[in-house]
């Protein structure tokens, strides 16, 4: 049961075959047994869960006389602790938040308990999501469940080591800068960053507004698809969710893949990453050329300036969304202090950790008067010109592929003592978020083979604006014949 599909899942539910209660006390006692471990779950609450799936077999007994269920109903998963739930504490994995209950449902949340989806938990994450690694938790590092001594990486790090694990068969993530894509890759999932605005980020703890984007993560494009399906749509309350005509992401996922034509980014596949993960993703193009892809050159020459640009807009951003944290009317106050302005900064140099300092800093200097327009107006410039790059290139190709990171999973403290090596991690996915675009990872093969603990090889997939059915799709059919994203690791069996 712990290895099913999301479609299996719900199969078995409408067979009744077990219940939602069963269903979830399987992944309850999952939890229970190896979250101590892997550092994965914040918060969990049995008597919710349970409360949940019993709402949801009711559910399922009332639609069996002619109501439409939703194939999720019943089926549990679990929220990185970014989404405000209801009654859950939601920390956004900082002391500043340590103790905040959530009076309301983010969008997301919302969308996903109306299709009858049972909530396991929160997950683990960097710090307000700022991190590549998931080092950055106030509540501690998560473990990557195919070697513990690494990292499983980040912000979502909680949400991929669950879903690796088989804590839960699904999870909700957020996407900044590659934050769905890269720890996906490295615990061996399937992860999707939709195009920015297809879904909302009402009740999404803001990082860095023009660019965080909700997303699935789950063992594969199929179960994705599922997710997607209930979690995109317009909502008034985020004024940069799109208002568009609903669409089935799942119309397009048996399609063969004859004639298309995937895009290979000559700066994707030059120096920097590393030789084990350059041949997994070489195997998985082979393997997309036997199902009758072509692969074709492209170029996007301004990649390259994608690290440094975000790390302009993102911080300042950030810088802007974090001021409402300051000890008045929720989160962390400093226990003593002799007026408001103490007050104010004593709560925030208590509640929040080193890197989202760094940042906040970093923000506020480069929208310091002087510095704006050469530091963030130049970055916004250099934005418009990465998105620029990927119209030319999808003139030539259906979507581009490459790796989702340069390596694969490093050791804890490998990077953290040298922030921008850490900030490097991200170097092939940042371009899609700056540029709004939508891109998945799906996992390609192992690194490291030569150890005793190989690890999981993402391979990127980006599409075009609104292209979400075509990537999953694309990854779809690849995952029917191969088994990498069936893999889960040894010791948590």
């Amino acid at each position: 049961m712990i290895n099913a599909s999301l479609k299996q899942l719900s199969a078995a539910l409408a067979a009744k075959k077990l219940s939602a209660v069963e269903m979830a006390t399987i992944f309850l006692d999952r939890i229970e047994k190896f979250n101590p471990a892997l550092n994965a779950f914040i918060t969990t609450d049995r008597a919710k869960t349970l409360a949940q799936a019993r709402a949801a077999d009711e559910s399922r007994k009332v639609g069996a006389g002619g109501t439409a269920i939703s194939p999720l109903c019943g089926i549990p998963l679990a929220h990185k602790d970014i989404f405000c739930t209801r009654g859950w504490r939601t920390t956004c994995g900082s002391k500043i938040l340590a103790d905040f209950v959530s009076p309301y449902d983010a969008n997301v949340v919302e969308k996903l308990a109306a299709a009858g989806m049972v909530t396991l938990g929160k997950l683990n994450m960097d710090e307000f999501a700022m991190g590549s690694s998931n080092e950055s938790s106030y509540f501690g590092p998560v473990k990557n469940p195919w070697d513990v001594s690494c990292v499983p990486g980040g912000s979502s790090g909680g949400s991929a080591a669950a879903i690796a694990a088989r804590l839960t068969p699904a999870a909700t993530g957020t996407d900044t800068g590659g934050s769905i894509r890269q720890p996906a890759a490295l615990c061996g999932l399937t992860g999707l960053k939709p195009t920015y605005g297809v879904v909302s980020r009402y009740g999404m703890i803001a990082f860095a507004s023009s660019l965080d984007q909700a997303g699935p993560m789950a063992k594969s494009a199929e179960d994705c698809t599922l997710l997607l399906n209930a979690m995109a749509g317009f909502d008034a309350r985020d004024s940069t969710s799109l208002e568009r005509t609903p669409e089935d992401y799942s119309r397009d996922l048996d399609k063969p893949l004859a004639g298309l034509r995937i895009g290979l980014p000559k700066e994707f596949f030059g120096e920097g990453m590393d030789t084990d993960v350059r041949a997994a993703v070489e195997a998985a193009l082979t393997e997309y050329r036997k199902l009758g892809a072509t692969t074709v050159e492209v170029r996007l020459p301004n990649s390259g300036l994608s690290v440094p640009a975000y790390y302009v807009i993102a911080p300042a951003e950030a810088s802007s969304n974090l001021s409402r944290f300051d000890g008045v009317r929720y989160g962390h106050r400093a226990a003593e202090y002799d007026d408001l302005a103490e007050m104010y900064s004593r709560s925030r140099a208590q509640g929040f950790g080193a890197e989202v300092k760094r940042r906040i800093l970093i923000g506020t200097y480069v929208l310091s008067h002087g510095y704006y327009d050469a530091y963030y107006l130049q970055a916004q410039k250099i934005r418009r010109l990465i998105a620029a790059d990927f119209v030319a290139a999808f003139k030539d190709c259906d979507v581009i592929m490459g790796p989702t990171s340069p390596s694969v999973a490093f050791a804890f403290g490998a990077k953290s003592a040298d922030p921008v090596q850490m900030y490097l991690s991200d170097i092939y996915t940042i371009s899609t978020n700056l540029a709004g675009l939508p891109g998945m990872s799906l996992p390609c093969g192992f690194g490291n083979t030569q150890l005793a603990n190989p690890m999981p090889v993402g391979l990127q997939i980006i599409g075009n604006w609104f292209g979400e059915a075509k990537m999953l799709n694309v990854a779809h059919q690849y995952q029917k014949v191969t088994d990498w994203h069936t893999r889960m690791p040894e010791k948590m069996r």
